[in-house]
């Protein structure tokens, strides 16, 4: 029998991280002499890998300017967490639905566009580092929505496509859902909206944790 797996995205789905990236865009675009983008825009490229989604702010720019400027946020990202200033809490009710889900049975995941260091770092603080059987961030595959990531994870949960599920909060979580084969979830307080998420290919977009815990369960 083959394991049930919930794979969850990070920013957007478990922790709202949103003014730490809006603020180290800033900071990396300003060290090049650009404008910053709008915030809306800079929230809605969160989920990609950073290059493809510094690519994405910077559609008429060369790759070099646009690898630099990854290089500048990296940069800056890596200066907040030496100052304990990254600040990405839980969305409420998180905690409760991970210890359901155990109970039940679920094996968990997370596949992010994070690096290793900066997924490490925020399952850490919040003392959630052995509550996943499987991490898959961007520093190992190609950018959502590539399916590799799920892929892996299912491979290392002792799942199969049928027996899983993506949740994410982007258009980019929905369509590597797809692209796996598996069931996409998507979730309302997150970065892009509800009709986006289903035009995506979401089976359903929760509104609550609990409702997001019914809808595995189905």
């Amino acid at each position: 029998m083959m394991n049930k797996l919930a794979l969850f995205d990070c920013d957007g789905t478990m922790v709202d991280g949103q003014a730490n990236i809006c603020s180290a865009m800033d900071q990396a675009f300003v060290a090049h002499g650009l404008t910053p983008p709008d915030h809306h825009l800079t929230r809605r490229i969160v989920g990609l890998s950073l290059h493809e989604a510094v690519r994405h702010l910077l559609p008429e720019q060369d790759d070099e300017l646009a690898a630099a400027v990854t290089q500048s946020y990296k940069n800056g990202f890596f200066e907040l967490r030496q100052q304990n200033a990254v600040h990405e809490p839980l969305y409420d009710g998180l905690v409760d639905l991970i210890d359901r889900l155990e109970d039940d049975g679920w094996m968990l995941g997370v596949a992010t566009g994070k690096s290793d260091r900066g997924l490490n770092h925020c399952l850490e603080v919040h003392g959630l580092s052995k509550r996943f059987v499987t991490l898959q961030t961007a520093d190992r595959h190609p950018s959502k929505p590539h399916p590799a990531m799920i892929e892996l994870a299912i491979s290392e949960a002792g799942a199969c496509a049928e027996t899983t599920a993506m949740i994410g909060d982007t258009t980019f979580d929905m369509e590597m859902g797809v692209n796996a084969g598996v069931r996409s979830i998507g979730v309302d307080w997150g970065y892009h909206d509800r009709e986006e998420l289903l035009s995506a290919g979401a089976q359903t977009v929760a509104v609550t944790m609990d409702e997001l815990y019914e809808t595995l369960n189905r």
